[in-house]
C-alpha cells in the first residue's frame, strides 16, 4: 500500500473513532438549544393548563409541580423565580448535566457507563425522601406553586 492510499484510510479510522463522541456532543448541544429555547417560549400556566394527573385529580400540586416552570426560569437566567417555583430545580439541572458529562466521558473512553453498585438506588431513595419532605413542608406552609 502506498503512502497516499494509507492517508485516507487513517483519516477514516480517526473519524470512525470520533463518531460516538461527536454524536454525544451534538445530542448535548441539541438538548441545550431545546432547553434554552423552551425557556423563552412563555407557555401559559395555571391549573387549567396543567398536564399533571395528580393535580387534575386532587386539585393539589404534586411534589414535582413547578419543576417545568422552574426549568424555564433557569433557562432565562431567573434563578430566584426558579427557586420560587421549585427549590430543587438547580440541583436537578446540575445532576442532569453531571450525568451527561459522565456518560460522555464513558463514550470517550469507549467503556460502558456504570455506577457503583447500589448508588443509583440510594440516590433515588434519598431524593424521593427529600422531594416528599419538601412537598409536605410547602403544602403545610401554603407555598406550593399554584
Amino acid at each position: 500500500m502506498s503512502v497516499a492510499a494509507a492517508a485516507p484510510l487513517r483519516l477514516r479510522l480517526l473519524s470512525h473513532r470520533r463518531a460516538p463522541l461527536l454524536l454525544w456532543l451534538g445530542a448535548g448541544a441539541a438538548a441545550a438549544l431545546l432547553f434554552f429555547g423552551a425557556g423563552w417560549i412563555g407557555l401559559p400556566s395555571g391549573a387549567q393548563y396543567t398536564i399533571c394527573a395528580f393535580r387534575r385529580v386532587t386539585g393539589i400540586p404534586c411534589p414535582g409541580c413547578g419543576l417545568t416552570r422552574a426549568m424555564a426560569a433557569l433557562a432565562r437566567g431567573e434563578w430566584l423565580l426558579a427557586l420560587h417555583f421549585h427549590p430543587f430545580a438547580p440541583l436537578i439541572l446540575g445532576e442532569a448535566a453531571a450525568l451527561w458529562a459522565a456518560i460522555g466521558a464513558a463514550v470517550v473512553r469507549r467503556r460502558p457507563f456504570t455506577l457503583p453498585p447500589g448508588l443509583l438506588q440510594q440516590l433515588v431513595i434519598w431524593q424521593a425522601a427529600a422531594l416528599l419532605a419538601l412537598w409536605l413542608g410547602r403544602l403545610a406552609t401554603g407555598t406550593l406553586p399554584w
